[in-house]
């Protein structure tokens, strides 16, 4: 076996084209392409290309520089990509605290209303997504990402100064519409830097700064909401006012901190760069032997509107799209109401807003275990549908029992709902794994997270005012129905890739050497529909 760039005593696993000469790379590692003279010509990426200087198809580097390199990666790079997250997380999520210390009742509105403001916050966010994410990646996601920041924390800070449900729907409205594409832009970003098989428990802990700053700002709130009196203001406005100042300091710093790619690092304030030369070399070769696609485009070159169109009419991915709009939609409610529901059975807002903290914290935990499963074992859609089995009890009692239920017995139930691991993570990098395009990949994330949102929309209108509030029977009862579609879905899903990949396989072995070369030189830019490329299931 040649060499493929990285010390290893392990040999990388191919998938046999049946011919002697050529392999197909499985799709975890596509680095032997560059060390097969018949394959590396057509993987070569393009001068325009950022990296290109650092690109070096014979560079070797050992397994510890590697790790070295990595973890340097994970320090400069990514963990203020969670510390942006934060931001983002504490502007987007604060609003389930307020209702905690009295929003509802002090603006004058209701369940409806309240519903319909959650509605109201991801249109802005769906109308912006696309557009987002076709300026970040025209601009650079480094100038782009730190904009959105600043523009959605002057938003949220607005909502200080809300009166009536005509101001409050505003204010979400706006807020959705600064935070727009924010996640797929931070997703392309940290593609630039690590490999597909690094992705996945990277998301998770990505959304497990989700979580945790929702525990940090339970904690903040748990303090803030004693200035209530303060200025004469409530509480819940310190809290929005105090957390948009933390998070636009993060915007300005977000500036100074990004840097476009592993190349360049340097700026005004940091001449040296993050990396060394030599580092710069281990980034850009190890990422391009391991996806060859990400050289497709350099970080400044815009999306097309024909490009748009056909990464949005790319069949292969509408799986992944379709379970995007379903899979959360299970435990959206509950969770979205939890405030709400603790309180309607007898709960002070501040025992209110601690009892979120424990639900948080084994959500985190449990997404994280499941994340590292998925990846262990190469199963995405298996632990989709063990994680939809795990919520279909605690539906079930919910909607049979809650109303004879002690305050501690539903407050368990709830828990065990809502810390029902999410794959959500593991399903961003999957959606970005099987695009195989620089093209593909920022919208296919764009479009994901649009499903995630509109099934949010609908999420929000299952539990309604006329439907026995805190019990909500109907509502739970499409809950039901809805988690017993996704396991099907996730069945269904599995099937279609299985399929496909035989279905190419099958195509593939029927050429001889000399054709496949000829296809591999006719379609080297079509992404995951080339025969060579293989789906993960």
């Amino acid at each position: 076996m040649v060499s493929i760039g990285i010390d290893s005593e392990k040999e990388p696993d191919v998938v046999s084209t049946g011919i002697p000469d050529l392999k197909v790379p499985t799709d975890d590692l596509a680095e032997p392409v560059f060390d097969n003279p018949d394959l590396a010509q057509f993987y070569h990426p393009k001068p325009e290309y950022e990296n290109y200087r650092a690109f070096d198809p014979n560079e070797r580097w050992t397994h510890r520089e590697e790790q070295a390199v990595r973890r340097k990666v994970d320090i400069r790079i990514f963990i203020w990509v969670l510390v942006m997250f934060f931001a983002l997380n504490i502007d987007r999520g604060n609003l389930g605290l307020a209702t905690a210390d009295g929003l509802v009742d002090d603006l004058g509105i209701n369940t409806n209303d309240y519903n319909n403001a959650q509605n109201i916050y991801r249109v802005g966010f769906l109308i912006a997504e696309l557009p987002s994410q076709m300026i970040g990646k025209k601009i650079g996601t480094d100038r782009w990402i730190p904009t959105q920041i600043i523009l959605w924390s002057i938003a949220s800070g607005g909502q200080f100064f809300m009166t009536n449900r005509a101001t409050f729907f505003a204010c979400r409205f706006v807020i959705g519409l600064a935070m727009g594409g924010y996640i797929p832009d931070a997703l392309l970003y940290l593609s630039y830097f690590y490999k597909n098989s690094e992705m996945p428990m990277r998301l998770a802990i990505f959304w497990f700064v989700n979580s945790m700053s929702s525990v940090i700002a339970s904690f903040i709130a748990y303090g803030v909401f004693n200035l209530r009196g303060v200025g004469g203001r409530e509480g819940w406005r310190w809290l929005f006012l105090i957390e948009a100042l933390i998070s636009v300091t993060i915007g300005f710093l977000s500036f100074l901190f990004m840097v476009p790619g592993p190349t360049q690092a340097k700026s005004w304030w940091k001449s040296i760069g993050y990396f060394t030369e030599r580092e710069e070399k281990i980034i850009v070769n190890r990422v391009l032997r391991d996806d060859p696609s990400k050289a497709d485009m350099h970080n400044r070159e815009g999306i097309t509107p024909a490009m748009l169109w056909k990464s949005l009419e790319d069949y292969d991915l509408w799986p992944i799209y379709a379970i995007g709009i379903l899979f959360q939609m299970p435990g959206d409610p509950p969770g979205q109401y939890l405030n709400l529901s603790l309180k309607a059975i007898g709960y002070d807002r501040f025992t209110t807003t601690l009892l979120n903290i424990p639900v948080t914290v084994a959500a985190s935990c449990t997404m994280l275990g499941i994340t590292f499963l998925t990846e262990y074992f190469h199963q995405i859609s298996l632990f989709g549908l063990i994680s939809q089995i795990w919520s279909l009890p605690f539906l079930v009692v919910i909607y049979a029992s809650a109303q004879r239920l002690s305050n501690w017995s539903l407050y368990a139930v709830l828990f065990m709902l809502l810390a029902s691991p999410s794959v959500h993570a593991a399903q961003v990098s999957w959606c970005s794994r099987i695009s195989n395009s620089v093209r593909t990949r920022a919208v296919s994330a764009a479009v994901y997270n649009i499903m995630v949102q509109l099934s949010g929309i609908a999420s929000s209108n299952i539990y309604r005012k006329d439907d026995n509030p805190p019990w909500y029977p109907r509502g739970n009862q499409n809950l039901i129905a809805i988690n017993v579609a996704v396991i099907v879905l996730y069945v269904l899903t599995k099937a279609y890739y299985v399929w496909r990949n035989k279905q190419k396989e099958r195509q593939w072995n029927a050429m001889s050497i000399e054709e496949q070369q000829q296809y591999l030189i006719d379609n080297a830019n079509r992404g995951n529909k080339r025969l060579d490329f293989r789906f993960d299931c």
